[in-house]
């Protein structure tokens, strides 16, 4: 019991990391004060926030640490790489000193291999205590990742609202503070001794309560944030997010107290009765016995005898059938993943749909700013910040559904990108309420495509090889960073000679009026449906495998 509960309160320490270390979301709350100080061009900030995601780059480097460093050591290292990325920054954004552009984006580099760090140091928690239920765990700790942006906010409004140079100052100490928060959970770690079936059935439990929580928090900083208008209201909103993120850590103890005093008693109740059906199944093990069973059958299934890479086209055309996943779980090496066509249509779903979702928050700041609004530069922040966290919450809906609903986890994919294109055509209106709408709808199709990407890896690539395997993967944040930031700092320079005026802030210039972004909106929103295309043709090939899995469970269940 007290090792059960001990991993309960490991997990409610991974989200507390999660939380306050999704320190890139809130760049675009003091862009503008940096671009200010440094006295530098659009294009010269977009460089800065392409070296806070090119660190994600860099994420193997913490694999490279846990093999000579205790995890705590890790999650501190990472902790201080913050502390000097951002805090360093803090001083130039305040005067206090005075660095070179080429220093200040090594700092940026910096933080954000910073971030990558603390994700490692989270997925592994969530690997060694929750082997039953490593995908419910990792969708909801890396859910309140989104979080971030909106708690940012409220610390920074309830210390001093006028001052954008403070979010860097809290980006610096507040992931060291947390990791010692989190240092004795971590340190206590459980023995890891295998689960009996009511056991499994009660973390399942538990983990639905948890995500119930999660959505109360998401709800209270989207509604409450907004109206935290004055500094004390903000402390007050703030507190009350902190009470539901302690909160979790009483849920396990008061779900446990319950199961004890019913068998006590021996209560006619029974949980285990109860109508509702919830997923056990750990999906990456069921990968595993899948592949080893599919690969007894094959030449079953294959009646000349050819590989499953061989199998013969169907009339829906070359491009769909050739080359098509047989099964999943099939461990991919490197070598052998980017000479799939299913990687690279993967690939582009992402770079043309999470990453461009990214970008987007990364220019908020200036968006709001030349559309006359930088008083909503914050709230937009939190929106795009709500939005993400429900919709990296609602990348765990498959797993809770598919006892009465079964839909392959690339088809939720395409459904998720559908947002995206939409969101930035109604961008390109410039209103004010299309640029809350629209901020809404990317956050939300952005947060779903991060948190769901980790499984998809796993499934369609093995999940021995998904360390590796993702982090080729998300090379296209970096690159779509660079790509997309560019374009938007390119057309922003550009109107600045235009019609709509110039505006001198201290030694950078400003671009106001429609034309800003016009543009880029629409070149975004072009190059989001590519990606939109590339996530069905991405299903349409994997949606013979999935089904054969699910055909392959359901048959172990009955058996």
């Amino acid at each position: 019991m007290a090792g059960q509960s001990r991993k309960w309160m490991i997990l409610v320490a991974t989200i507390w990391i999660q939380a306050f270390t999704g320190t890139n979301f809130d760049f675009s709350a003091y862009s503008s004060d940096l671009k200010s100080v440094m006295g530098i061009s659009q294009v010269q900030l977009n460089y800065l926030a392409v070296a806070s995601d090119f660190g994600k780059a860099f994420g193997w480097s913490s694999g490279l640490a846990l093999m000579y460093m205790p995890l705590w050591t890790v999650m501190y290292v990472s902790a201080f790489m913050g502390l000097v990325g951002y805090g360093i920054q803090w001083l130039v954004i305040r005067s206090v000193i005075s660095l070179p552009y080429v220093v200040v984006f090594l700092l940026c580099l910096l933080a954000g291999c910073s971030i990558c760090w603390f994700n490692t140091v989270c997925f592994v928690l969530c690997n060694r205590n929750f082997t039953s239920n490593r995908a419910l765990a990792i969708s909801l700790t890396v859910s309140f990742n989104g979080v971030s942006a909106a708690l940012y906010a409220l610390a920074a409004n309830s210390i001093n609202p006028s001052s954008d140079s403070l979010y860097l100052f809290l980006n610096a100490v507040v992931p060291l503070v947390t990791s010692c928060a989190a240092l004795i959970p971590i340190l206590r770690q459980p023995p890891l001794d295998p689960l009996p079936p009511d056991a499994l059935h009660h973390d399942n439990v538990i983990f639905l309560i948890l995500n119930f929580v999660a959505i109360i928090t998401g709800l209270y900083l989207l509604f409450l944030s907004s109206s935290a208008t004055t500094q004390m209201s903000a402390s007050i909103v703030f507190a009350g997010a902190i009470f539901l993120l302690v909160l979790p850590l009483f849920i396990p103890g008061v779900v446990y107290a319950r199961n004890w005093f019913k068998k006590t008693i021996h209560s006619s109740f029974r949980l285990e009765h109860s109508g509702f059906i919830l997923v056990h199944d750990d999906h990456l093990e069921l990968h595993k016995q899948l592949s080893v069973r599919e690969d007894s059958t094959t030449p079953l299934l294959n009646g000349n005898g050819s590989t499953p890479w061989g199998k013969k086209e169907v009339c829906c055309g070359s491009v769909v059938s050739k080359d098509q996943l047989f099964m999943l779980g099939e461990e991919h090496p490197a070598s052998h993943l980017i000479r799939r066509l299913d990687f690279w249509l993967y690939y582009v779903a992402y770079f043309c749909g999470g990453t461009i979702g990214l970008v987007y928050s990364n220019n908020l700041g200036q968006i709001a700013q030349s559309l006359g609004q930088s008083s909503q530069t914050t709230t937009l922040i939190t929106l795009y910040s709500s939005f993400s966290f429900f919709g990296r919450l609602l990348s765990a809906a498959p797993d809770y559904v598919r006892a009465k609903f079964y839909f392959a986890r690339t088809g939720w994919l395409a459904i998720a990108l559908i947002p995206t294109p939409i969101a930035f055509f109604l961008l390109a209106g410039l209103s004010s309420a299309a640029l809350h709408m629209g901020t809404a709808l990317i956050g939300l199709s952005s947060g779903f495509i991060f948190a769901a990407a980790v499984s998809i890896t796993s499934e369609l690539f093995g999940p021995n090889s998904v360390g590796v395997n993702h982090n080729i993967l998300i090379t296209n944040i970096p690159l779509g960073s660079f790509l997309y930031g560019l374009l938007a700092a390119v057309v922003y320079d550009a109107n600045m000679s235009s019609t709509n005026g110039i505006t001198m802030t201290t030694d950078s210039m400003v671009c106001y009026g429609e034309d800003c972004y016009f543009i880029t909106f629409v070149w975004w929103g072009c190059t989001s449906l590519v990606g939109l295309a590339s996530s069905i043709l991405l299903f349409l090939r994997t949606r013979p495998a999935y089904d054969r899995f699910e055909r392959d469970r359901i048959a172990t269940q009955l058996g």
